[in-house]
């Protein structure tokens, strides 16, 4: 499959290309089948070992995918424990659409979630915005997550 550019076909990208221009997405190419796309699922993986997946609106920046998610969610508790995560393009009930790619998750500090709630929101717009207020009259305390696909 080949890289695509906001939807259209281009011969090849390099790994990092940088954005000429803003609200272009370029990705690298193992985030290739993620351009275009409103989910994502989420493996993260309890203690256990046991994987739980769960689909998540997401933007991508830099070869970097940022979502975000209550501060007390499971998936933030699985992601402080273990890293290491799995992500594949999917429809808004988790039902994998692509291939997986492996990754490490982080939870980022105050600057890397302005930068990622600004992503979501350029994306997202005005049902991200909404969210955003109900959670903040609820005053419930949200985290954003990077991750990065392995090398």
């Amino acid at each position: 499959m080949k890289p695509f550019f906001l939807g259209a076909q281009v011969s090849r990208l390099p790994r990092a290309v940088p954005q000429s221009r803003p609200g272009l997405l370029i990705v690298s190419d193992k985030l290739t089948e993620f351009a275009n796309q409103k989910y994502l699922s989420i493996e993260s993986y309890r203690k256990t070992g046991v994987p739980v997946r769960t689909p998540v609106w997401f933007a991508e920046h830099e070869g970097r995918l940022y979502t975000y998610s209550l501060a007390d969610a499971g998936k933030v508790k699985r992601i402080r424990n273990n890293p290491t995560v799995r992500i594949a393009p999917s429809d808004v009930r988790g039902r994998v659409e692509g291939e997986w790619v492996d990754g490490t998750a982080r939870i980022e500090d105050d600057q890397g979630e302005r930068l990622g709630i600004s992503l979501l929101n350029k994306k997202y717009g005005l049902m991200n915005r909404i969210g955003d207020v109900f959670s903040g009259l609820l005053r419930r305390k949200r985290v954003v997550i990077s991750i990065f696909p392995s090398q």
